[in-house]
């Protein structure tokens, strides 16, 4: 059966053809977000016409798309590494003030690749990063429900009251954050009063744990993610990273969600 065309940004496109932004984000050019900046700032060309239209769609087999008049490949090998990002580095490509970033940790024979999820410039580890902009939006989306686990050692002993609303959500910038699973751990009164935490969040606003621990009046004295759905930092110092096997990549893909906590607790 012959396949209908149809008209996207004035070409005719077959069924079943990609998203350009889609392209982009698979073959390592940037972030799908990234991506669609690209597309309306007039930065990219399919077969040497400007496309500017989000919804338009190309064959990689066929049509010939470049970034700025570079061609780019469609059968890049997608890489995942895992990172134990130390503190004193931004979760960035580049960063305008100077600061060391996660990719001055990589090296330059890892290629074009983007963190996945941020952690701030006080914090340290789990961070996974790729090239795979379907599998980085799908962790990110909140509706995925991938868990995030952190051990966070705070200022003073949080009470009952203090870890209950911790589990229920705290308002942060007027909207209250989704329910979390909290665990006290020891407090330590060596070098003044601190406790650890250990904190499991399904969503991930900017600089969250920090924030809501000092809503609380528990102000965050140091900050590790060890978890990442079901990835590990396992025998990762900081600074060290590796690549993702098979069975890591397949299980970050197919995993199912994970079960919040009930915001009532």
């Amino acid at each position: 059966m012959r396949r209908e065309k149809r008209k996207v940004d004035g070409r005719d496109v077959e069924p079943g053809s990609v998203r350009i932004q889609k392209l982009l984000s698979s073959a390592g050019i940037a972030s799908r977000r990234a991506s669609e900046q690209l597309i309306l700032e007039g930065r990219v060309t399919v077969n040497g016409a400007v496309v500017r239209e989000l919804g338009s769609k190309a064959d990689p087999a066929r049509d010939a798309i470049r970034v700025d008049g570079r061609r780019i490949r469609t059968d890049v090998r997608q890489r995942y590494i895992l990172l134990y990002k130390p503190r004193g580095y931004v979760t960035t490509r580049s960063d305008p003030e100077g600061r060391p970033t996660v990719i001055d940790l990589l090296g330059r024979q890892v290629g074009y690749i983007y963190p996945v999820g941020r952690l701030d410039y006080d914090s340290e580890g789990l961070l996974l990063m790729t090239t795979d902009g379907a599998l980085a939006e799908q962790l990110t989306h909140p509706r995925h429900d991938v868990e995030r686990v952190y051990e966070v050692i705070v200022a003073g002993a949080p009470d009952d009251a203090a870890v209950g609303k911790l589990r229920r959500g705290v308002y942060l910038d007027g909207r209250r954050t989704s329910a979390a699973d909290v665990r006290r751990g020891p407090t330590v009164k060596s070098d003044g009063v601190t406790t650890k935490l250990t904190v499991t969040l399904f969503e991930g606003r900017n600089r969250q744990v920090r924030r809501m621990c000092q809503a609380v009046g528990h102000p965050v004295r140091s900050l590790t993610r060890v978890r990442m759905g079901p990835l590990t930092l396992g025998r990762l110092r900081p600074g060290e990273w590796r690549d993702l096997t098979a069975a890591e990549v397949t299980a970050l893909k197919g995993r199912p969600a994970a079960r919040r906590p009930r915001s009532d607790r």
